[in-house]
């Protein structure tokens, strides 16, 4: 298949791979002014901000220490709200116990003009075609994100008026905001910090090389030759919505085959042996239509795309298997490539790609680098926290921290509330609680667990990232072999395909997957164990598709997918000890260690934040019983909500 060179280099990378340094000013650091640099009761305090194009988050560093973080969604109630973050900004102040006046750098987490730049360049070159999209993204560029250092300072200073903030306003490029979420907080001194996405300004696929407090980019692939465009391009074919169906793509793949894998390969991407890669762009519409995909692309697989919410095919299921396959291709040559050229032992990965927990989990059973960290917030989110973690380290001269393990906290980086206001938000809703010890409630909330009631679990800090990790979850059996569907169709309200992960005592993990590394935050599948795998029947042999739904897979039925894997969590004493508590007393009771943990919200929503949240989520699904705090709560001694019928109104359903 002959590939169609793009008519500028600049667009279309000549070599597969362009060197980081090709783009000269592009890339590192800069500053929108010089910074006066100020000690504030000796921390040097990092604010980073991620808004404007997908998921609006801010995180709080001081000196070096991640302190807070959170995605404005979650206050808001608006699922991957891209608006300003304001109230996770005044949030993640108040956690660190400072003030706007007290913070020495304010860091967004892309460079707007070079975005502009790219956009300017692609219309130029498939002109005329381009001029549509021309035409469609000038007005918004033009009122807003090409003026977005005013727009921040106007936003930051709701929050104090009379605060001059531009000696300290910083820009990280978007590839790098992603590295630095990887590589600062992961627990190694020396990686390969690989980042995959859609794109940034005009990197879709970049290498950096982390070694103590430096990050130094290697090598990129640039738009419109992405991987994870690729991806969401059948994501939009296969009916999901672009930027949050990826992971329904994920989740259907295995029951389908991949029998349209070599036509993508034929088609679509040219993949040569060290991962590098070039899309025909023939085939897609992103750059020059308001599509992802153009009616080529249809007739290449002799459909057109299928419509939202209308019943799924084995032809989706084919399309989804196919596109998971090639991406894992991709990932394992770039991956075995990458440690082949550096010799480097680490890895660190972000992106949007890299919350693709298949491909990771292949990388981590295939032992291509002897250690693999994923960045839980590895999105858009996360890049406000390498933005504020760049600026940190990149600016300061101060050492990398080395621990133990990683810098996350678990991941437990958003608010909390103390048992006694949580107990006067429940009594301002009316709500009909028992309050007992923790100990108490532990072994009721497992006593209720064993006879497969539906928990929701509302404790300490909000995770910060796309997965509940036993802090905002609903929890239930995993043994249950009816558990993963009336947690999808009673408690979700989601499609019934989709399977739950499983929460496993870390200490235990091995007794039930293939899993050679710990996985806290959920980022790996990893295969069930054969010896707990349950064959199929004669009878159902014969059986393919969403029809082997139905039909349990292993002795933890509810979290066992139908290709016998599951996205793992493993937990730990360390940084949950009192979800490892419930996981240990249901281990006890029952003799199993694993329990169903999804995120505490349904379809269309954000994981809950505050109380009230948990309460109203709780009353308005068939959950049977609230953990909040040592609050416990019974379903049927509640008051009926007043507004049960209105309540998704306000929700798009992803």
């Amino acid at each position: 298949m002959d590939f169609l060179p793009g008519p500028k280099k600049t667009l279309v990378v000549t070599h597969y791979f362009d060197h980081a340094s090709s783009r000269g000013s592009h890339h590192g650091y800069s500053r929108i002014r010089g910074i006066t640099h100020y000690l504030h009761s000796f921390l040097i305090n990092s604010l980073g901000i991620s808004a404007l194009y997908h998921d609006g988050a801010a995180a709080l560093i001081q000196d070096g220490r991640i302190v807070a973080a959170a995605q404005e969604e979650r206050f808001t109630r608006k699922k991957h709200d891209a608006t300003f973050p304001l109230q996770a900004v005044q949030y993640c102040l108040a956690e660190g116990n400072v003030s706007l006046a007290q913070v020495d750098y304010i860091v967004f987490y892309d460079k707007p003009f070079l975005k502009f730049e790219r956009l300017l360049e692609t219309c130029i070159a498939f002109a005329p075609k381009g001029f549509r999209f021309f035409a469609a993204s000038m007005p918004l560029w033009l009122k807003e994100k090409l003026f977005q250092k005013r727009l921040i300072i106007a936003e930051l200073k709701k929050i104090v008026p009379y605060l001059d903030l531009e000696d300290r306003l910083l820009f990280t490029e978007h590839h790098q905001s992603h590295a630095a979420s990887a590589y600062y907080p992961s627990p190694f001194q020396e990686a390969v910090v690989l980042t995959m996405d859609g794109v940034g300004e005009w990197a879709t696929t970049s290498v950096m090389i982390g070694k103590g407090s430096e990050l130094t980019p290697l090598k990129e692939i640039h738009f419109p030759h992405s991987l994870g465009l690729l991806y969401s391009a059948f994501t939009h074919f296969i009916g999901f919505k672009v930027n949050s169906g990826e992971h329904k793509m994920m989740g259907l793949a295995p029951y389908g085959n991949p029998i349209y894998a070599q036509r993508i390969k034929d088609h679509l991407i040219d993949t040569r042996a060290d991962g590098s890669f070039r899309l025909n762009m023939e085939y897609f519409g992103y750059c020059t239509g308001l599509t992802m995909i153009n009616d080529k692309f249809s007739k290449l697989f002799g459909r057109k795309p299928r419509r939202s919410e209308s019943p799924l095919t084995q032809t989706d299921m084919d399309l989804a298997c196919s596109i998971q396959q090639v991406t894992e291709e991709v990932v394992l040559k770039l991956v075995r490539a990458l440690r082949q050229e550096t010799g480097i032992t680490n890895l660190c990965l972000a992106g949007g790609v890299a919350l693709n927990c298949v491909s990771n989990g292949h990388i981590l059973r295939e032992k291509i680098f002897d250690n693999v960290w994923v960045q839980p917030a590895a999105g858009d989110a996360g890049g406000a926290l390498g933005a504020a973690m760049a600026a940190y380290y990149l600016n300061s001269g101060q050492d990398k921290l080395q621990l133990n393990g990683d810098s996350m906290n678990g991941s437990f980086l958003g608010p909390k509330w103390s048992p006694n206001q949580i107990q006067v938000e429940l009594d301002q809703l009316g709500a009909i609680y028992e309050r007992l010890s923790y100990e108490q409630m532990t072994q009721r909330v497992v006593d209720e667990l064993k006879h497969e009631k539906v928990v929701g679990w509302f404790q300490g800090r909000m995770e910060f990232g796309p997965r509940a990790l036993g802090a905002r979850s609903i929890l239930g059996d995993a043994r249950s072999p009816k558990m993963q569907s009336v947690m999808n169709l009673k408690i979700k309200y989601r499609e019934s395909f989709r399977p739950f992960a499983p929460a496993v005592l870390s200490e235990s993990a091995q007794e039930y997957f293939d899993l050679p590394k710990a996985s806290p935050y959920m980022t790996f599948v990893a295969p069930v164990l054969r010896s707990r795998r349950v064959s199929l029947q004669e009878k159902e042999k014969g059986r393919f598709g969403i029809d082997l739904l139905s039909v349990p897979r292993s002795d933890i039925p509810a979290v066992t997918h139908v290709d016998y894997s599951s996205r793992v969590q493993t937990v730990h004493r360390e940084t949950n000890p009192l979800f490892h508590e419930l996981l240990s007393e249901f281990q006890r009771q029952t003799g199993c260690g694993v329990l169903v943990n999804t995120s505490f919200n349904v379809r269309g929503e954000p994981i809950v934040c505050t109380p009230q949240d948990a309460y109203r989520c709780f009353m308005r699904t068939e959950m049977d019983i609230l953990a909040i705090e040592n609050m416990l709560l019974f379903k049927e001694k509640q008051p009926p909500l007043k507004d049960t019928q209105a309540w998704t109104k306000g929700l798009e359903l992803n």
